[in-house]
């Protein structure tokens, strides 16, 4: 993580995000952040955006709502296409710098509708949900490298954000030690029998620990269960 080292993310609170925000906002010599969440639906023509985190003030130009208001179905177009950040110019003088650097590594919007420019990197993670994290600035001139770290940034931080509100719905029953060695051994590619020796539990009992790890999470399977186990941090 930014600024400190790797935390265990069932320590973590939204607001520990904001000095990596801030970190990213600095890299990108931008004025403010903001980072938009998908609500996940399964039709595309259902999905809406909505802000989570922000620092954009009461006295500023605009604010995460404008950027919704005017960009919103581009970025969600966006998503269904394409995994390059997207570039826009406000009006008047503030825009992004026009260099080859960019070529082959953002996409542009033609439209210019706010005061100022931005870009937004979309991160698509599948059934954990998508969005975008974005900057804004009156001026930005992004050299490739920068923006290749920023996206992976971004992938990063919104990755530990989801896995930080799928832990908070998670429901209040917590794995036992048993259930959590099980998924582990599970999750190393043993099958029942090879977990049951190494554990010296019978087959059956192995089995109900799964069964029950499985139902805590919410999952369907057993490899969903591992899959989750590790987003929450249960098991490695």
């Amino acid at each position: 993580m930014d600024g400190g080292g790797k935390r265990n993310i069932r320590s973590l609170s939204r607001s520990d995000f904001f000095p990596r925000l801030v970190s990213m906002q600095r890299t990108a010599h931008a004025r403010n952040f903001a980072v938009f969440k998908t609500n996940n639906s399964g039709l595309p023509s259902k999905r809406k955006l909505a802000c989570i985190l922000d620092n954009f003030q009461s006295d500023n130009q605009i604010a995460a709502a404008s950027i919704l208001e005017h960009y919103s179905q581009v970025f969600l177009d966006h998503l269904e296409t394409s995994s390059l950040p997207l570039l826009w110019n406000g009006l008047g003088e503030a825009q992004t710098a026009e260099t080859p650097d960019f070529t082959g590594f953002v996409s542009r919007i033609k439209q210019r509708s706010l005061p100022v420019c931005g870009i937004a990197f979309p991160v698509r993670l599948g059934s954990m949900g998508n969005g975008f994290i974005v900057f804004s600035a009156n001026y930005l001139d992004l050299a490739w490298e920068t923006i290749l770290d920023l996206h992976a940034r971004s992938h990063q931080l919104m990755m530990d954000l989801l896995t930080l509100d799928e832990r908070r719905s998670a429901p209040d029953e917590v794995l036992s030690s048993r259930e959590i060695a099980c998924l582990q051994l599970a999750g190393d590619g043993l099958v029942s029998e090879e977990i049951a020796v190494q554990l010296g539990l019978s087959v059956h009992t192995v089995n109900a620990y799964l069964s029950s790890a499985t139902v805590k999470l919410d999952s369907v399977n057993r490899i969903q269960a591992i899959a989750k186990a590790i987003r929450l941090g249960y098991i490695a």
